[in-house]
């Protein structure tokens, strides 16, 4: 519910999309999309995906055509813009601008920082990665169903099940509720901070992991981890959030579908095209999902090869492509390329590729409209990211995770992400 006081925004009145770029970038633009993608319920396999190449990315192809995957059509719909975050983006972003030297901007408050993106500006893909990093979603957001499987690709075989919890809060750039847009005494000028604990299995439960983002780029992230069996907390070095995260198929860097400094990358925008994404209203999909605990919601299912899949339906979405090459040389990626979901912001397909430029790892997010998800999200008015898989397509072994973020029903507090309740948690 958005308060009497929020950045004292003057109500928000509709204006066309076609003269006015902030419309323009929230909108879904069906119209331009009637006619270009197959029609809802068509199912995509290896009988017919030679029909559908110009809205398939050809990795998607090519494990449809081996019989990995098969790709079930949904309606196409317009996902929801929180209110206070489209409002936002209209009072601020014609004051936000890019620094000369990389990760650096300014004057930015709130809202989407860059609403308006042509292909001929040469720093186009800084403005897509800051539009990711700052992309809407709640300011203080849990997850009390959060599991993840460690899979064989080729057997089927679950090797490894983890239950967990996590949460995030949001110190500045806040959209709704009270301390809009910053916290109070914030001096260590985090931007955001992720806590992760691992409930299940014994061997490592009590695991946490804690990272602060920081709100200037160019310092460094700071993460801790607590190692049960240690009993202690070790601060994570640099290198180490490019390692396999408790021994699965993801990296710290993963998180988010970014979880790295933009400063350490050059982006690089390729341009934009109509594509299937996996995105989808959850109460409408026509599979069966599993049990979460909560009466009359259940999980996103996993299927195809090795169950790596989401059991979803795709939809057709207007995307940017965005090729993110590290700067350093040492770093394990050549290159990352991102699908990025011209409406909300969000790289809902990942293709990552090794030091050799060999395609290495597929992550999907399946993303639902939080309008058609649990009833306590329907305030969250946004996109929600419930279900994902990375898929090693060398290795062909999958981590999947199975979550439902929610607004809390109390407020999160910052003594809840920091070093010391790590070590108070862990006792």
């Amino acid at each position: 519910m958005l308060t009497a006081g929020l950045l004292a925004i003057s109500v928000f009145v509709p204006v066309s999309a076609e003269t006015d770029p902030v419309g323009q970038s929230f909108s879904y633009q069906n119209t331009a999309a009637s006619g270009v993608g197959p029609p809802p319920g068509t199912l995509i396999s290896a009988d017919n995906s030679h029909q559908y190449l110009k809205v398939l990315d050809p990795v998607l192809v090519d494990l449809i055509n081996g019989g990995k995957l098969t790709i079930t059509v949904g309606a196409s719909t317009s996902f929801p813009v929180h209110p206070a975050y489209l409002e936002a983006t209209r009072q601020y972003w014609q004051q936000v601008t890019l620094g000369e030297q990389p990760g650096i901007i300014n004057r930015y408050i709130a809202g989407r920082p860059f609403p308006e993106i042509k292909e001929s500006d040469p720093r186009a893909g800084d403005k897509i990665a800051w539009n990711m990093r700052y992309a809407y979603a709640p300011d203080e957001n849990e997850v009390e169903k959060f599991y993840w499987q460690y899979r064989d690709m080729r057997s089927g075989k679950v090797e490894r099940n983890l239950a967990m919890y996590g949460r995030m809060l949001r110190y500045k750039h806040r959209h709704t509720g009270d301390n809009v847009p910053d916290l109070p005494d914030n001096s260590g000028e985090i931007y955001n901070a992720l806590y992760l604990q691992v409930k299940k299995p014994p061997d490592i439960a009590n695991t946490q992991l804690l990272i602060h983002r920081q709100e200037d780029d160019t310092r460094q992230e700071q993460a801790w981890i607590y190692y049960a069996s240690q009993r202690r907390v070790r601060r994570l070095a640099t290198g180490q959030t490019t390692d396999a995260f408790l021994g699965s198929d993801i990296m710290i860097e993963d998180f988010l579908g970014f979880n790295g400094r933009i400063m350490d990358m050059e982006w690089y925008y390729r341009g934009s095209q109509w594509l299937l994404l996996p995105m989808y209203r959850h109460n409408e999909l026509p599979f069966p999902g599993e049990e979460s605990g909560e009466q009359g919601f259940e999980l996103v299912s996993f299927a195809g090869q090795g169950n790596c899949f989401p059991n979803i339906t795709w939809q057709l979405r207007l995307v940017y492509r965005l090729d993110a090459l590290p700067r350093n040389p040492n770093h394990p990626l050549s290159r990352r390329t991102f699908y990025v979901d011209t409406q909300t912001a969000m790289p809902a397909l990942i293709k990552i590729y090794d030091r050799g430029e060999r395609l290495w790892k597929l992550s999907i997010a399946g993303i639902s409209d939080s309008g058609y998800h649990h009833p306590n999200n329907k305030v969250w008015q946004g996109a929600i990211a419930e279900a994902v898989t990375m898929v090693d397509l060398q290795a062909e072994h999958c981590t999947t995770l199975q979550l439902l973020p929610r607004i809390p029903d109390q407020p999160l507090r910052t003594n809840q992400f920091n070093v010391q309740y790590l070590r108070t948690s862990g006792r």
